[in-house]
């Protein structure tokens, strides 16, 4: 039997966390699959360094970013890059995850070549095309060239369904993020809390984790977002904020000039896979534009405040595990008032993670295999 080409394209480190559960379900199975890893490298420090923490090495590395670029310009450059690649390769399928720029960029050079794509957590809405921008078109077309559409939820079949794909096309499967959570050992959770102690910094039930960079939240929200945080950070002053800063000057120069003189401010480089979680794990309250963050906080029972306006994960807002505050001042101190003026014990969650069990790159990987009637 032939073995399956199998490309698996990211550029990000969310891809990545994703996408090493399901690139390691396929790794076991040799006799099946031939698994050719490519990173576009649209976050280049950081998809490398989450790979590492996986052991894995992207086979092909793309270098497609420089600095400032237009969206037009981002997109040029992937689709050229990835037409050598189709080019040099013989690919039996394309597997992609989510929907930034190197997602649609992948499904449009697997199209132009007529080769299968299959969507890790597809069918993820908001309806609103300028939010997320310009994730929400990008997942959008990514769906109408996909063979395979991993679900992660019922509410996400049900999109695509009145989107006229095809039900045989479309599987749930639970999210791969939960699977990835999985991976962590307790010697891993270890070493994040020396990273921690290192640094001087204490993990209590006092910790409050914040994460912005969404593109949306550029300019004026971004300031309404840290006027709120400049608030919290000093009526709550015997509490610990840790921001892990992205790297977009868009974002990181406004953070440093507000809060970098705050005493009880951590501001720190963005965190590999394992310490991010650790925080997680530990924090009384997450308030986060990230996508991914909305669907790990779950499993750790931690509220967490959604700075966006629109989410296409409502499965968290429904399960009352998440609350949409947008980039709304008074929302976003009303509700962390909520919970931060109360103790760590009576602030914790006790609903299911509505994103999944931790099986779904095992489910993923068997409709693969059945695809091809391996």
């Amino acid at each position: 039997m032939e073995r399956k080409n199998i490309l698996v394209v990211f550029g990000t480190r969310p891809e990545v966390i994703k996408l090493a559960p399901v690139i390691l379900k396929l790794k076991q199975h040799p006799e099946f699959y031939n698994v050719i890893v490519c990173n576009t490298e649209q976050q280049k420090e950081l998809s490398n360094q989450t790979l590492s923490y996986f052991n894995l090495k992207a086979d092909i590395n793309l270098d497609c970013m420089k600095p400032n670029q237009s969206l037009l310009e981002v997109q040029t450059r992937i689709l050229t890059a990835l037409n050598g690649v189709f080019a040099s390769n013989k690919i039996d399928a394309t597997i992609v995850q989510g929907d930034t720029m190197t997602v649609l960029c992948a499904a449009l050079a697997s199209f132009y070549n007529k080769i299968p794509v299959f969507h890790v957590e597809a069918g993820l809405r908001s309806y609103d095309i300028y939010e997320p921008f310009p994730e929400e078109i990008m997942r959008q077309m990514t769906s109408r060239v996909t063979e395979l559409n991993f679900a992660p939820t019922e509410k996400n079949r049900q999109a695509l369904l009145q989107e006229n794909i095809s039900n045989n096309k479309i599987f749930v499967t639970g999210n791969t993020v939960i699977d990835a959570l999985f991976c962590l050992s307790d010697a891993t959770l270890s070493q994040s809390k020396e990273f921690f102690t290192e640094k001087g910094i204490q993990i209590d039930d006092k910790l409050i984790l914040i994460t912005a960079h969404r593109r949306e939240n550029h300019g004026e929200r971004i300031d309404r977002i840290l006027d709120a945080v400049e608030y919290l950070v000093k009526k709550y002053d015997d509490h610990t904020f840790i921001i892990p800063v992205h790297p977009n000057p868009n974002v990181k120069d406004k953070i440093h000039c507000r809060l970098e003189g705050c005493s009880n401010v951590k501001l720190l480089l963005p965190l590999d896979y394992p310490n991010l979680v650790y925080l997680m794990k530990n924090a009384k309250l997450i308030l986060t534009d990230s996508g991914g963050i909305q669907e790990e906080a779950p499993s750790f029972g931690c509220p967490t405040l959604v700075m966006r306006y629109e989410t296409e994960r409502q499965e968290g807002i429904d399960a009352g595990v998440s609350m949409l505050v947008g980039a709304d001042y008074d929302k976003i101190v009303s509700c962390s008032d909520n919970i931060l003026s109360k103790d760590f014990e009576s602030t914790r969650l006790k609903a299911v993670n509505p994103y999944g069990d931790g099986k779904a790159s095992e489910k993923i990987e068997g409709i693969i295999r059945s695809y091809f009637q391996l």
